[in-house]
C-alpha cells in the first residue's frame, strides 16, 4: 500500500496540545466577558446557499468565499459571522427578544491568497447588540466596555480602543461638497496606518478624484489630536455647519460620557478622527483596539453601528451595533511576539495518578476522588517502569502525581509527589485533595497573555 504523506493544507492552523489548550483558553475568557453583558451564544451553519451569503456581498467576497455543488444545490462556506446573523435574525424575528443580543466563537473561511498572519480557516469571535427599528446610543458606550473586560481578562492592559463616528466625516465631507464620494474618501482614509499619511494624500488625489485643496482640508481635520475632551473641544468649532456633523458629535459626547460609568480608563480609550472603517454600512460610531507595544499587529478587535443588518432579507428594520476580534491571527500574532504566558497550566489534567500494582481499585477510588473535588485526574495504567511513567508526566507539564504501592494501599493513602518543586508526602486522598487545590487554585487564574 502507497502511502500518503500527511499535510495540512497551506492557510489552515493545527496546533500542538499545549498550544491549543491555551487557545481553548482564550476562547473561554472570551465567552465568560461576554456573558457578562448578557450576550446570548449563538450557532449558525458553516455551510448556507450562496444566495444567502452573497446578497450582501459580491466584487471581492464572491472572489473569496468557498463555494460548490452538491446536487441542485448551490452551497457556499460562511466567509463573516455577519451575514449569517442577519439570516438568523430575519428567518427568526418572530420568535426572538429585542434588543437581541448574542455572541458567536466560529471558523470562517475564504479562499484568498495565505501568508503570514492570514489564514483561510479562521475563528472569528463576534457580539452584536440587535434592535427592532431602534437602538439607543448606550449600546454604543457599552461596547468599549466589553472590549476593555475581554482583553484585560486575557492578560492585556496596554491598549487603547480608538474611537470616531462616521456621522462626523459624512457630514464633514458634505460640507466640502463630497457627499457622493464619501465611501471612497473613507476606504482610502482607512488605510492611514497602514500607508501613511502622504501616500493616503496621493491616493485621494489620484484615485479618488479630489483636488489637493480638498485632500489637504481632510488630512487637517483628521489630524485633530489631543485628550478626548481637547479632541470633542475642537469639533465644536465645527458645530452648526452641518446636521448630520452635529448629529455625530452628539452621539459621540454621549459615548465618551458613559465610559468612566461602564470602568474604562481613560488611557484605554481615545477619540481618534482617522478611524473610519472602510466598510460601507457602518453609520455611527465606529471602533479599532490597538496594542501600544505592538501597533505593527495592527487592530485586534474592530466593528461599529449599523442602521440595517438584515435589508436584504427583510423589511424590518433591525440596526445593530457589534464588533470582531480575528482569534486565529491574534493568537498567531501573539504566539509569534512569544506574548503567550509560559506559567498557564497546559497539562492534559491536575494530577496523574500512577498505580504500582496489579490491583487498580484504590487508585481509581483516588481519582474519583479527585475528580469528585473538581480536580481534574488522569490514571496511567501502561506497563511501564516507574521512570517511564514520571517522565510522562513531566513531559506533559502535570503538577501532580499520585503514586500508588502496596504501602500506601494497605495504609489508605497515596505517596503525592508535588512535579514542581519535588516535594513529596504520604497523605490520604482527601488530604491530597486540599494540597493540590491550593496550588492549582491559583494556577488557574494565570491570564493566557503575559505582557
Amino acid at each position: 500500500m502507497e502511502r500518503i504523506k500527511p499535510r495540512t493544507l497551506s492557510g489552515f492552523m493545527e496546533l500542538l496540545p499545549p498550544d491549543q489548550v491555551k487557545m481553548e483558553r482564550f476562547m473561554e475568557t472570551l465567552r465568560r466577558a461576554y456573558s457578562l453583558y448578557g450576550f446570548t451564544p449563538l450557532d449558525t451553519p458553516v455551510v448556507e446557499a450562496a444566495e444567502v451569503l452573497l446578497a450582501k456581498g459580491g466584487g471581492e467576497t464572491e472572489k473569496q468565499i468557498y463555494r460548490f455543488t452538491k446536487g441542485d444545490s448551490d452551497l457556499a462556506l460562511r466567509f463573516d459571522l455577519t451575514v449569517p446573523l442577519a439570516k438568523y435574525a430575519a428567518l427568526n424575528y418572530g420568535s426572538l427578544s429585542f434588543p437581541f443580543r448574542r455572541y458567536q466563537i466560529g471558523k470562517v473561511y475564504r479562499g484568498e491568497r495565505a501568508q503570514r498572519g492570514r489564514f483561510r480557516e479562521f475563528y472569528q469571535a463576534d457580539i452584536d447588540i440587535i434592535g427592532d427599528g431602534k437602538l439607543d446610543i448606550i449600546n454604543e458606550a457599552e461596547i468599549p466596555s466589553v472590549i476593555c473586560r475581554t482583553l484585560t481578562g486575557l492578560g492585556l492592559t496596554r491598549f487603547v480602543i480608538r474611537v470616531n463616528n462616521r456621522k462626523i466625516l459624512n457630514g464633514f465631507y458634505a460640507m466640502l461638497g463630497l457627499t457622493e464620494r464619501g465611501a471612497d474618501i473613507m476606504r482610502t482614509v482607512d488605510k492611514l496606518d497602514k500607508v501613511g499619511k502622504e501616500k493616503v494624500r496621493e491616493m485621494l488625489v489620484s484615485d479618488t478624484g479630489l483636488s489637493e485643496v480638498q485632500a489637504d482640508e481632510i488630512l487637517a481635520f483628521i489630524s485633530i489630536t489631543g485628550t478626548n475632551a481637547e479632541v470633542l473641544s475642537a469639533l465644536e468649532s465645527y458645530r452648526g455647519k452641518n446636521e448630520i456633523l452635529d448629529a455625530g458629535l452628539d452621539e459621540l459626547r454621549a459615548v465618551t460620557a458613559y465610559l468612566p460609568e461602564f470602568g474604562v480608563p481613560e488611557e484605554n480609550f481615545a477619540v481618534d478622527l482617522t478611524i473610519a472603517r472602510g466598510l460601507d454600512y457602518y453609520t455611527g460610531t465606529v471602533y479599532e483596539t490597538m496594542l501600544t507595544d505592538h501597533p505593527e499587529i495592527g487592530s485586534v478587535c474592530s466593528g461599529g453601528r449599523y442602521d440595517n443588518l438584515a435589508e436584504y432579507y427583510t423589511d424590518k428594520s433591525l440596526p445593530g451595533v457589534g464588533i470582531s476580534i480575528g482569534l486565529t491571527r491574534l493568537f498567531y500574532v501573539l504566539q509569534e511576539q512569544k506574548m503567550l504566558s509560559d506559567a498557564l497550566l497546559t497539562a492534559p489534567a491536575d494530577v496523574l495518578v500512577i498505580p504500582m500494582t496489579e490491583d487498580l481499585g484504590f487508585a481509581v477510588k483516588t481519582a474519583t476522588v479527585f475528580r469528585d473535588a473538581g480536580i481534574r485526574a488522569q490514571l496511567y495504567t501502561e506497563q511501564k517502569k516507574f521512570k517511564a511513567k514520571l517522565s510522562y508526566a513531566g513531559k506533559l507539564g502535570f503538577p501532580f502525581a499520585a503514586i500508588i504501592g502496596d504501602d500506601e494501599i494497605a495504609q489508605g493513602k497515596i505517596s503525592l509527589k508535588n512535579l514542581i518543586t519535588g516535594a513529596q508526602a504520604l497523605v490520604t486522598p482527601d488530604r491530597a485533595v486540599i494540597d493540590v487545590l491550593c496550588v492549582i487554585s491559583e494556577q488557574r487564574n494565570v491570564k493566557v497573555i503575559s505582557e
